[in-house]
C-alpha cells in the first residue's frame, strides 16, 4: 500500500508540482563550462528543476498512509531514515534554491555542504545509537558492518569517548560520500533516479529478508542466519516507498526531462541510502550496493589526482565519467539505460553475496 500510493502521487501529481515550479521560477541553471563542452545541455536551460521535493514528499506520504491504514505505530528506523532524507534534502534545497535566485551556478560551497550534511548526520547517529527497544536493540550498531556486525571492529573497544568520536566520524563519511557521489551522478536525465529506483530497492529486499530472519522470536532453526536488526519491516516498507517514489518521478525525469530532481533530490537519495546501510548493517556492501555512485566520484578523484601529479594532463576528457561518455560520442540515451545497466548488475551481485553468506551460516 505505501508503495503504490508513493508511486501514484509522483507519477500523477508531478505535473500540478511543475506548473508551480514554473510560477515561482525553479528553473535550471546550466554551468558555463558544461554548455561549451556539452552543447546539447544548453536546451535544458529553463527546465523546472527542485523536483527531489516531489519524490520527498511521496515517500513521506506513502510511508504514513500504510502504516496508519495498517492500524501499525511508524518505527523508529524509518523515522530515521525519512530524517536524513529530509534533512539531506534540505541541505540540497538551499543550494538550488541559491542557484536559482542567483540565476548561476553558485550555490553553497562544498565545505557548508559538508557542514549541513554533518549537522543532520550526527544527529542521527546519536539517537540511533542510544534508543534500544525492548530486546535491547538499537537501529545503529557500534560496530563496522559487512552483511552483519563484525564484531572485531568494534569501534567502542578502546572506550567510550573515543568509541563516540569513531562511531560518528564513520556514518559521517558514509554519509558525506554517499550523497555527494548520487549528487555528481545526477548529470543526465534520468540517471540518479533510475539508478536510486535499483539502489533502494535492493535495500527493501534486504531489509525484507532480514525481517525473516529475526534474531527474536524468529525460527529456531534460522538462528545460526538471524540478523540483530531493528524495525527490518518498517526498513523495507519505507524503501519501497521511496523506490516507488522515484520510478513515479523517472516517468517524468526520463529523457527528455521534464523536470531536474536538483540537489535536493540528489542529497535525500543519498540520506536514504546512507540510513539504509547503517540500519540494516551492511556499510561496507554499500561499495557495491551502490557502485555505480561510487564510479562517479571515484572518477572525479582520479581526474583530480591525476592532474596534480601529471601537473595538467586529464584522465578523463571530463568528469564524472558519464560527461567522458557524451564527450566519446554517446548518446545521452545510451548513457542512461548502459549505467542503470551496470547499477543493477551491481546491487543484484550485492544482494547475491548478502544470501550466500546467510548460507554459509545456516548450513
Amino acid at each position: 500500500m505505501s508503495a503504490a500510493i508513493s508511486l501514484a502521487f509522483t507519477l500523477f501529481l508531478t505535473p500540478v508540482f511543475l506548473r508551480l515550479f514554473r510560477k515561482w521560477g525553479w528553473g535550471q541553471v546550466i554551468r558555463t563550462p558544461e554548455s561549451v563542452h556539452n552543447p546539447s545541455h544548453e536546451a535544458k536551460r529553463g527546465t523546472p528543476t527542485m523536483g527531489g521535493v516531489i519524490f520527498i514528499l511521496g515517500s513521506i506520504v506513502g510511508y504514513f498512509t500504510g502504516v496508519f491504514v495498517s492500524g501499525e505505530v511508524p518505527a523508529l528506523s524509518a523515522l530515521l531514515v525519512i530524517w536524513l532524507m529530509v534533512g539531506f534534502g534540505a541541505v540540497g534545497f538551499i543550494d538550488d534554491y541559491m542557484k536559482v535566485r542567483s540565476q548561476r551556478s553558485l550555490g553553497l560551497s562544498g565545505w557548508r555542504k559538508v557542514i549541513g550534511q554533518l549537522l543532520v548526520i550526527i544527529p542521527f547517529g546519536i539517537v540511533a545509537l542510544n534508543s534500544p527497544n525492548k530486546w535491547g536493540q538499537t537501529p545503529a550498531s557500534a560496530s563496522i558492518s559487512l552483511f552483519r556486525d563484525i564484531t572485531w571492529l568494534n569501534l567502542f573497544a578502546f572506550g567510550v569517548v573515543l568509541g563516540w568520536i569513531l562511531y560518528l566520524v564513520w556514518i559521517s563519511i558514509i554519509g558525506v560520500a554517499t550523497s555527494n557521489s548520487v549528487n555528481l551522478t545526477d548529470g543526465l536525465d534520468g540517471l540518479a533516479a533510475g539508478a536510486g529506483v535499483i539502489v533502494v530497492g535492493a535495500y527493501s529486499v534486504i531489509a525484507f529478508w532480514q525481517f525473516k530472519q529475526p534474531c527474536i522470536g524468529g525460527d529456531p532453526d534460522a538462528l545460526g542466519g538471524c540478523y540483530e536488526v531493528r524495525d527490518p519491516f518498517n526498513l523495507a516498507i519505507i524503501a519501497a516507498s521511496v523506490a516507488a517514489a522515484l520510478i513515479g518521478f523517472l516517468w517524468w525525469n526520463a529523457p527528455k526531462a521534464k523536470v531536474f530532481m536538483g540537489d535536493v533530490g540528489s542529497m535525500a537519495i543519498g540520506g536514504v541510502i546512507t540510513a539504509m546501510a547503517i540500519l540494516t548493517r551492511t556499510e561496507l556492501l554499500l561499495l557495491v550496493m551502490a557502485g555505480v555512485f561510487v564510479l562517479s566520484s571515484g572518477s572525479v578523484i582520479l581526474q583530480r589526482a591525476y592532474f596534480k601529479i601529471t601537473r595538467g594532463k586529464r584522465l578523463f576528457l571530463m568528469s564524472p565519467f558519464h560527461h567522458h561518455l557524451e564527450m566519446r560520442g554517446w548518446s545521452e540515451v545510451t548513457i542512461v539505460v548502459r549505467m542503470w545497466i551496470i547499477a543493477g548488475l551491481l546491487a543484484v551481485s550485492a544482494v547475491g553475496l548478502f544470501y550466500v553468506e546467510w548460507l554459509t551460516r545456516v548450513d
